[in-house]
């Protein structure tokens, strides 16, 4: 399915509703809009297979674009509105896009990105850029006449590197081809043309942006938060009438540690599923959601590369807690440091064999260090019971060998984060003279005030409680806030960085 069929059956339901300023786009609307993007992308020369640049803040000009770019045959690079203006630089630069489409209010940084030939603002104006509201007034808003499939290139969100374009083949055939994901979300969530779907994440992040363009195949409807806020979030299910949202596990975490006068007497008899995916997800804090909600939460785990995904539904993970689900694409293969495949209950590097292929745009190299004889890798440690259930540990990466043993921050970090006074918290090895490597907590708290030796020593004592003491914290520091991308994934490298370089300066001293 595809929106213009909904546009001719059903042309004033509401395809987007922005949480904030209740702003609305009928499907008719988002017809016009998404024609009137793909005339303007041919009016500027873009052909099947360009690619176009989206630096855009959660608004209503966001999905109509994605739109065009699909309808136009294009590839359409999404970026995060987080990144300076060198990162989204290189983005732009390694993309080739032709194209760039940036918000008003990033206006500082977009007037930074490589000069492409063609570049528009909206929502304002930016010095060098065409209004974007005024050069889709002047394209008609009839479909272009070659239309054809376009596609996404997303970007890594970089946590251990600089980000990696996904690229693939551009799609085959009509625009209106069922695509898998379609049948995936409407198989195990239910999804279909009365969803109303919340989206509380940033529309450039993979799974937000294609569940949202999966609504609008569907028929449904979206409701586009701005910026997440959790009562505020927890107040649109309510007045929308929300069946369906996708959220991630720091989400969750906030809204636990709302008020009580915030959660109490709140059912949301519409709510079908609340899916959650993007990062572990401590397994106290899903027991809390679940005792809250009942069986209504999901969880799956994939990346932006999709070579595989796995799905739970709460009936199972109440019976493997801790599991992110059994394998619906790719055999699940763990493999030891040799490239040995390991038995049930050995924990080793996760593969998927047998999905799709994984390929980086313009970088072989980083193709290859994920692609190999087991298939596709996302870099996660796991291992796997007897029934086929996966079980993550950690990034190997975030791997800490302290004293010759393996400690694997994410336990650590998931008792920390459950303490009252911690708002968030990241865990990782940092150099030391005796046992390699020590465990370090960085804790944004609750409350600023709290930060200091007291807080530090109740910390260390909470997680020895929980804990085995090579798992714990030798020591805990205190930021205002972590560098946590706004899909929930923590930039752990950059504070790890720091203190390497730190005592790298110091022994040179």
């Amino acid at each position: 399915m595809h929106p213009f069929h909904h546009a001719a059956n059903q042309p004033d339901k509401p395809a987007v509703i922005m949480a904030s300023s209740g702003e609305e786009l009928s499907y008719a609307g988002l017809e016009a809009r998404s024609n009137q993007a793909a005339q303007l992308f041919r009016a500027a020369g873009l052909k099947r297979g360009d690619v176009v640049a989206f630096f855009l803040l959660n608004s209503l000009d966001f999905l109509p674009l994605c739109w065009g770019a699909q309808r136009a045959g294009l590839v359409y690079t999404c970026i995060s509105t987080r990144l300076t203006a060198d990162e989204a630089g290189y983005i732009v630069s390694d993309s080739g896009a032709k194209l760039l489409v940036a918000s008003a209010a990033l206006g500082e940084v977009a007037s930074k990105l490589p000069a492409l030939g063609h570049r528009f603002a909206a929502g304002g104006a930016i010095p060098g850029f065409q209004s974007l509201e005024e050069a889709l007034a002047a394209q008609p808003a009839a479909r272009i006449a070659d239309e054809s499939p376009g596609r996404d290139m997303l970007y890594s969100s970089g946590t251990t590197g600089r980000p990696k374009g996904v690229s693939g083949p551009l799609p085959e055939g009509p625009i209106d081809a069922v695509e898998p994901l379609l049948m995936l979300v409407s198989q195990l969530y239910g999804f279909g043309p009365d969803t109303v779907y919340l989206s509380p994440a940033p529309l450039y992040h993979a799974a937000p942006l294609r569940y949202c363009l999966a609504v609008h195949r569907l028929g449904g409807t979206v409701i586009v938060m701005e910026k997440f806020e959790p009562e505020r979030f927890l107040d649109l299910i309510e007045a929308h009438g929300v069946t369906h949202s996708q959220v991630v596990p720091t989400m969750f975490v906030k809204i636990l540690k709302l008020p009580d006068r915030a959660r109490e007497g709140r059912t949301f008899p519409t709510l079908k599923a609340l899916i959650h995916a993007a990062a572990p997800c401590p397994v106290e804090v899903k027991e809390k959601m679940i005792d809250w909600l009942g069986p209504r939460i999901f969880e799956y785990y994939s990346a932006t590369e999709g070579a595989g995904f796995t799905a739970i539904s709460p009936e199972e993970w109440l019976r493997k807690k801790g599991s992110v689900g059994r394998s619906l694409l790719g055999e699940i293969r763990i493999v030891d440091e040799e490239g040995n495949l390991l038995p049930p209950g050995r924990e080793g590097r996760i593969f998927f064999h047998g999905g799709p292929p994984v390929a980086y745009h313009r970088d072989p190299a980083k193709t290859a260090e994920v692609q190999g004889p087991h298939g596709a890798t996302f870099g996660d440690l796991g291992y796997v019971d007897e029934e086929g259930y996966l079980f993550l540990t950690d990034r190997a990466s975030y791997t800490i060998i302290s004293g010759g043993v393996n400690v694997y921050p994410q336990e650590t970090e998931n008792i920390l984060v459950m303490h009252p006074k911690v708002a968030d918290v990241a865990v990782f090895g940092v150099p030391d003279e005796e046992l390699g490597e020590a465990v370090k907590a960085v804790v944004q708290p609750r409350d600023w005030a709290d930060a200091g030796p007291a807080l530090e020593a109740e910390l260390i004592a909470y997680a020895r409680s929980r804990l085995s003491p090579v798992k714990c914290p030798k020591s805990v520091d205190f930021l205002p806030e972590l560098p946590r991308h706004e899909t929930g994934k923590l930039y752990k490298r950059l504070l790890k960085d720091r203190y390497w370089a730190e005592a790298k300066a110091t022994r040179a001293a």
